[in-house]
């Protein structure tokens, strides 16, 4: 039977989630919930909605068995305070902080975007051990043996034999006497993901460019996160070299030189090769720039080494082509040229901000 303070506080769950739902358009492209997220849980601001709780009256209102009264005297409310405030013309705001888990959030942004959910690519898994204790036992370590049910045997025996009196010593635990903790361990399959993140930091890749790079970053890591139980994520950022960073070098990163992309390329394909087995993984690259490169022939080889080994490494290939007043953007143009029907290849045009969830929809909506 279902009390009816869990039925007010499943359909309040219901009213938060709608107003999440409704706003989260708004939520996406801003990056204020990367700085409430926890381990596990976001917390978001949500307006216009107040939680039930008890108001007061006046202290300096009467009342039943309060001062002197008459007979036939009328009870009802004290006279309203004078304020002393201005007026205003403006509704007051209730500001609730609620906190929904990452797997929730994600649930919405398929929702909301209608992303279909994900299907593994590979097979075999990473396999894990998780040890269970699930009964007693009358053998085992002396460290996990069970006082209490040793105590109880001990007893019965002595019952059963005759000899347990109480106002003597005793009765001994002997080595029949004894129970253990048993437990069983179970093999788990733990579905497993990498992510590598690659991003041009040269000159012409400002901060607000970095900005949305690293909001995006967010909801695919929790869309991710929602469907893969092992996720592992690798940053790389180039100029005209590629290296391989921290999450915090990767977004504060600037450099002043020139652009050649297929240095990261060639890195992403060494890190694939050497630590994610196809058989084994399912990488996603993404790849953010604002579109200029070094030369034509370097773009040809970022084509060549896509189609002729990255792509078949791994399930997704993403191309993310951020706005900038320094970039020509004609390295998406030449993408699109390259792989006009290809499934494992998304590409996106990232104007602002505000175009975070369509890049989002067009990066995730196949599935892979």
């Amino acid at each position: 039977m279902i009390l009816r303070i869990e039925q007010d506080h499943h359909r309040f769950k219901q009213i938060i989630r709608g107003k999440i739902k409704q706003d989260l358009r708004k939520y996406i492209s801003r990056g204020e919930l990367i700085g409430r997220r926890g381990k596990d849980l976001i917390s978001i601001p949500l307006p216009q909605i107040s939680i039930p709780h008890f108001v007061h009256g006046s202290r300096q209102a009467g009342g039943v068995g309060q001062g002197d009264g008459d007979v036939g005297t009328v009870l009802g409310a004290a006279e309203p305070e004078e304020g002393n405030g201005q007026a205003g013309d403006a509704p007051g705001q209730h500001i609730l902080e609620v906190e929904v888990t990452l797997d929730e959030l994600a649930e919405m942004l398929g929702e909301e975007l209608e992303l279909p959910r994900i299907e593994p690519k590979g097979k075999k898994n990473i396999v894990t051990e998780r040890s269970r204790y699930i009964g007693i036992a009358p053998t085992g370590p002396e460290s996990l043996r069970h006082f209490r049910r040793t105590y109880k045997e001990m007893l019965k025996r002595s019952l059963a034999s005759g000899t347990y009196r109480r106002a003597l010593p005793g009765p001994f635990i002997i080595r029949e006497d004894k129970r253990y903790r048993s437990w069983r361990t179970t093999v788990l399959p733990e579905t497993t993901a990498a992510i590598l993140y690659m991003m041009d930091v040269s000159g012409s890749m400002g901060e607000e460019q970095k900005e949305i790079v690293r909001i995006e970053s967010f909801w695919i890591d929790t869309w991710l996160r929602h469907h893969y139980k092992g996720l592992e994520i690798r940053y790389i950022i180039h100029d005209a070299e590629a290296r391989e960073v921290d999450q915090e070098t990767f977004y504060h990163t600037r450099e002043s030189g020139g652009t050649v992309i297929s240095s990261a390329y060639r890195l992403a394909l060494d890190i694939t090769r050497t630590d994610y087995p196809t058989q084994e993984w399912n990488v996603y690259c993404f790849h953010f720039s604002d579109g200029d490169n070094w030369s034509q022939g370097d773009t040809q080889e970022c084509v060549r080494l896509l189609r002729e080994d990255l792509l078949a490494r791994i399930n997704l290939f993403c191309y993310g082509q951020v706005e900038s007043p320094y970039g020509t953007g004609q390295f998406l143009l030449d993408l699109k040229e390259a792989f006009p029907d290809e499934d494992t290849v998304a590409l996106s045009k990232i104007e602002s901000k505000e175009s975070i969830h369509q890049s989002i929809q067009e990066f995730l909506g196949r599935g892979r």
